[in-house]
């Protein structure tokens, strides 16, 4: 048996790129084993697309990665090209909305330092004169976007890594994976090795080899067709004439990319309806096979090509790539922790393996060997899946996922496919009552309440048709009082002798006392935002925290691992418990007219007899209203919110929903996990310092905040928007001229009606002249010294 420091599954463009990385950083002791040879699978059939353009920071820098490692890096380490073509790209629509998206994701980049060019029709036929204009009404150009030869960079990382004493064991299939000890027992064909640390980088075998390692890997291999042509004339008259090579180009509207191969043309279509293929599993013999031919499923689409670019249709079809790809229920990659198994790690799902490859494993290898990651990871982190994720959901949302992989990304897209999946106790009641509905982590709660049956979002990147119903939602929670789901809290009970003692390690704030309510964040070993805990200590030896619902499986790591070693036991109980908010000025008048109980004040816990039914009630308030949480058994819940609901109609009890509640907390200046709390970040530059206690106590990622030079900080905005454009996310922020930085979370808030957006700023002395911009437009701004909404907390303490 052969000792190493991490075992690499998988010889693709992920995990080659990951064994690189690795050495770079000083792991010399790694092992990369593959079945067959290296890029068998889905790499060495890939159309070898390298983009910029990407609506999420952490995404866009993994394939910026790429494409320098791929230009520049591996040729200069190798002495041979990759066969990296700085060929630019574009995307032409006709569709307005699209255009607002172009606008939203060029401003970003601007942030970002990879800025991106809005384009009308004039230098859409200057820069691809081979396409005709019809119908257009502008597009986005990325400059520095091209392609590469999959092999090629591939086999350049391996080369590399090898010579700096990886090893990487071509033909040589994995049998099993057993835990023992603190160590990983990988039995392969050619002998067993034993590893600290193992990586399912096995791409189109991801799910097999994740069962194999006791971990659901949501990823679904789909089919995906594109088509290689003969010679056609006038790309063959361009070359003759020196003309440089055409940009890449993609209709989004069309479904389809276009690029120069040689003197011919690769055209990929993406149909709608998505063929999967071997979903409970890949045949063991499967390597570097394809399927036949079935240009019938995407013959529409290619005659929708031709019509935009007539020159495809004057060379005939050469090649037919007919392969399997993987995609995960929201097409990102699966980068990080496997949820509930130490030092197992996921580099796997990924639909764009080349394109993101390169700096997935820079970004994984970092993770692996500082502990943390370099960027905020929750686009990636495969633990934003639970059990939940099952194959009738990951089947559902990777057709979904491929039929949208030219879909218009929507501030607030909530897509049909693999719905109620998770559902509250109290979601019937809800849909009754007029919710529009969300599913954050797969679960549903109300996102607006509609006055109209069977209403539906009507997605739009500017001001949508919910903007008044949630108008009305905080109304009700400003001047009366409204009842909401909060179920979705991912909720863990803490219990045990050194419950006190735990949890004043756990983050960079103490515990609160028995019966009191507190807030504490606990950081990563950098000294960024790993999770946000509202604590509720009910005794010395018993504790309640909740949290984001999206952070349930990344939470629940945190609290196993940092709880070792002290005498405590946590218990999930997310799924079992339920939570409603009732919140507002009269909130205390419903509870006294069900219920004998003492109220408690702000921020304490206490249980309470409400209906017949004990509740743990915390009262706490994210919406800055005097307000309560009722957390209590889900098989209560209807009961309990009916009760209150009848005790409420005296004062004309409403309703509202998570769009209206983020409204209110940036009303507030609160942070919201996620968004502006992510592991980029510590608590200092969040703004956060009233709730950071290190004096006298030692918490992972202390030393490393306190140490930590603070170029960012944390602002409250007042943005003067036009009538239709409000702050949501990734708006970049300027100051003479310059991006200084970017906004984390916005909307319009109505109490104060002012548009609102936390942003952080990266230049100590940008504080005056600043403008935000969005959607192509830049909008005054300024910064609020104090939340503008009740500052002082008279409201929430009454």
């Amino acid at each position: 048996m052969s000792d190493v420091q991490a075992v690499i599954i998988g010889g693709g463009a992920m995990g080659v790129s990951l064994l690189y990385h690795l050495v770079k950083s000083g792991w010399y002791d790694c092992v990369l084993v593959e079945k067959n040879d290296l890029t068998h699978g889905s790499t060495w059939h890939a159309a070898g697309l390298c983009t910029h353009f990407a609506h999420n920071p952490t995404i866009q820098e993994l394939r910026a990665t790429s494409v320098r490692l791929y230009r520049d890096i591996l040729p200069q380490e190798t002495g041979q090209s990759c066969g990296f073509h700085r060929s630019g790209a574009m995307r032409v629509t006709r569709n307005p909305e699209r255009m607002d998206e172009f606008r939203h994701v060029a401003g970003l980049s601007e942030f970002t330092g990879y800025p991106l060019e809005i384009i009308d029709r004039a230098r859409i036929a200057e820069l691809h004169p081979l396409a005709k204009l019809d119908g257009l009404l502008g597009g986005i150009f990325e400059p520095d976007d091209g392609h590469v030869d999959p092999s090629l960079a591939t086999n350049a990382m391996g080369q590399v890594a090898v010579r700096h004493g990886a090893v990487i064991q071509r033909y040589n299939p994995v049998h099993a994976i057993r835990r023992e000890g603190d160590r990983w027992i990988v039995e392969t064909a050619r002998g067993t090795l034993s590893a600290v640390h193992l990586v399912n980088a096995a791409g189109t075998w991801g799910f097999e080899i994740g069962r194999m390692m006791g971990v659901n890997v949501p990823s679904v291999p789909v089919l995906h067709q594109y088509l290689v042509t003969d010679t056609i004339p006038e790309i063959a008259a361009r070359q003759k004439a020196g003309a440089p090579e055409l940009p890449i180009i993609r209709d989004p509207e069309e479904s389809w990319y276009l690029r120069q191969e040689r003197d011919g043309f690769i055209l990929g279509p993406y149909e709608r309806q998505a063929q999967v293929w071997s979903v409970d599993g890949v045949p063991p013999a499967f390597g570097a096979e394809l399927m036949p031919p079935d240009l019938e499923r995407v013959e529409h689409i290619i005659e929708m090509a031709m019509a935009r670019v007539p020159a495809i249709g004057n060379g005939g079809v050469k090649t037919v790539i007919n392969g399997p790809i993987t995609f995960t229920p929201d097409a990102n990659p699966l980068i990080g922790p496997a949820h509930g198994v130490p030092n197992a790690w996921l580099l796997t799902g990924s639909s764009m393996g080349v394109m993101e490859g390169g700096g997935a494993g820079k970004f994984l290898a970092h993770w692996m060997t500082h502990g943390a990651p370099l960027m905020d990871a929750l686009a990636v982190d495969p633990r934003r899946f639970g059990a939940w994720a099952d194959r009738d959901y990951r089947v559902a949302k990777a057709i979904e996922c491929f039929g949208l992989q030219f879909g218009v990304h929507y501030p607030f897209e909530e897509r049909p496919a693999a719905r109620n999946v998770r559902m509250s106790a109290l979601h019937d009641l809800m849909v009754e009552r007029g919710a529009v509905m969300g599913a954050p982590h797969a679960s549903e709660r109300p996102n607006w309440f509609s006055t109209k049956p069977q209403d539906v979002t009507q997605d739009s990147f500017r001001r949508t048709n919910w903007f008044e119903a949630v108008a009305r939602e905080i109304d009700a929670v400003q001047n009366r009082v409204a009842l909401a789901d909060l179920s979705v809290f991912s909720k863990f009970e803490v219990s045990g002798a050194d419950t006190l003692r735990f949890l004043d390690c756990l983050g960079a704030n103490r515990p609160p006392k028995p019966g009191r309510v507190g807030l504490t964040h606990v950081l990563t070993p950098a000294g960024g935002v790993a999770s946000e805990f509202t604590i509720a200590v009910l005794s010395e030896g018993h504790a309640y925290l909740t949290s984001a619902a999206a952070s349930e499986e990344m939470d629940l790591d945190v609290l196993t691992a940092r709880a070792s070693g002290y005498d405590v036991k946590i218990i999930n109980q997310t799924d079992a418990l339920s939570v409603i908010g009732l919140m507002g000025p009269r909130s205390i008048d419903v509870l006294r007219s069900i219920s004998d109980d003492d109220f408690g004040s702000w921020l304490s816990v206490q249980s309470m007899n409400i209906a017949g039914v004990s509740a743990r009630v915390l009262r706490v308030s994210y919406v800055g209203e005097l307000g309560f949480e009722l957390h209590l058994p889900r098989a209560d819940a209807a009961r309990v919110f009916l009760a209150l609901e009848s005790a409420g109609k005296p004062f004309s009890i409403g309703h509202y929903g998570a769009y209206a509640a983020n409204s209110m907390r940036l009303e507030k200046g609160y942070r919201a996990w996620g968004y502006d709390l992510t592991t980029e970040r510590s608590p200092l530059e969040n703004g956060l310092a009233p709730l950071v206690k290190t004096e006298g106590r030692e918490f992972i990622g202390r030393d490393a905040m306190l140490a930590k030079p603070r170029p960012w900080d944390m602002v409250l905005l007042t943005i003067d928007t036009a009538e239709d454009i409000e702050p949501f996310y990734s708006h970049a922020v300027f100051a003479g001229g310059k991006p200084v930085g970017v906004v984390t979370s916005g909307a319009y808030c109505h109490r104060v009606k002012q548009s609102l957006a936390l942003a952080f700023l990266r230049d100590a002395e940008a504080r005056t002249g600043l403008t935000v911009k969005m959607l192509g437009r830049e909008f005054t701004a300024r910064i609020l010294g104090a939340a503008p909404y009740d500052a002082a907390n008279g409201r929430m303490k009454v």
